[in-house]
């Protein structure tokens, strides 16, 4: 169910593209590396902008749309960290210069929003449609967050896929990278670097994590603008969240738990939503069982929240146990 004006659709179209022209025409054109201090600032105004774009939703629709679009920002920006890990093993994988990797991940975020998209409201016309696809959700959701858990899931190297390695084939590949232009002639041949193919690795590794991430943010909020939104702001400081995070990320040694809780909370809530609304013959008769609890929106942020916070500090002590451990190995012992 969409309850915004088709208005509002259109000024947040509007207000992406003038970001992603910033993005592009302040930072991307001009390829360098950021700094750890101008990747900081500009994450900041990024959430600083999705945090004020929540309060106006809250404050014009109420606390309901409100806290649905933070709980849904949340959940998609914990979610891209887990993105952010295979991006950098991509980058490693392909010896992308680092001050070209921007242009890449630009790419893919403007790939990712046009996909996510489609993907969106397609699965808005069958949510609204079938409420049965709650229960084949929930399910995924929960064997997703199972396959999070279990050990020995994280890749340590990045495998191209069938798509890439035929590519390699077919195309006029240069043997190295010149600068960030992704088209070049040479010798009077039309060639292709391979930062073609890397934008193709990063755009096909995002449409995988969207499997996720879409099931799991129907599963807080069916209305189709605030998936849209909720997405749209998370991808849109993922550029500059990538050169934050980098190095970073491994400190996290708990993140594959924490969204393992997250992904699991939600797929039970799914499930028992689509038991409240039930339409199906086989259970209760075709009627809806409304003895079933519905999680509300208040504790599914307070899950959200808690698990991140607890996944947070919990990474970061261990860290620090493990460094001082090393620096000073018979105090450990």
């Amino acid at each position: 169910m969409d309850s915004v004006h088709i208005s509002l659709w259109i000024i947040t179209i509007l207000l992406i593209i003038t970001m992603l022209a910033v993005d592009f025409v302040g930072h991307v054109r001009t390829p360098h590396a950021p700094s750890i201090k101008e990747a900081a600032v500009w994450s900041a105004i990024y959430i600083g902008i999705a945090v004020a774009f929540g309060a106006i939703i809250w404050g014009f629709y109420g606390h309901q749309m409100g806290a649905e679009f933070f709980a849904g920002y949340l959940t998609e920006k914990s979610l891209s960290l887990d993105n952010l890990f295979v991006f950098i093993l991509i980058m490693n994988s392909f010896r992308v210069p680092r001050e070209d990797q921007q242009k890449v991940l630009l790419f893919g975020i403007i790939v990712a929003l046009i996909l996510r998209t489609v993907f969106i409201l397609l699965g808005a016309a069958v949510v609204e449609r079938y409420s049965w696809v709650f229960f084949i959700f929930g399910a995924f959701l929960i064997w997703t967050a199972i396959k999070q858990a279990l050990p020995g899931q994280e890749e340590e190297e990045y495998h191209e896929s069938k798509l890439i390695v035929r590519l390699r084939r077919v195309l006029p590949l240069t043997d190295s990278y010149v600068g960030d232009r992704v088209f070049v002639k040479q010798s009077g041949r039309r060639m292709v670097t391979p930062m073609l193919i890397v934008m193709i690795a990063i755009g096909s590794a995002d449409l995988l994590f969207a499997v996720d991430s879409i099931p799991a943010i129907f599963g807080l909020t069916q209305d189709a603008y605030l998936v849209f939104a909720a997405n749209a702001f998370s991808l849109l400081g993922l550029r500059q969240l990538f050169f934050l995070v980098d190095g970073l990320l491994e400190r996290l040694v708990y993140l594959n738990y924490g969204l393992a809780v997250i992904l699991g909370f939600i797929g039970v809530k799914l499930i028992l939503h689509a038991l409240h609304v039930n339409e199906l013959p086989f259970i209760n008769g075709g009627e809806p069982l409304h003895a079933v609890p519905n999680i509300n929106i208040a504790t599914s942020m307070a899950v959200i929240v808690g698990t991140l916070a607890i996944t947070t500090i919990a990474s970061l002590a261990k860290d620090k146990r493990d460094r001082l451990a090393a620096a000073d190995p018979h105090e450990s012992a």
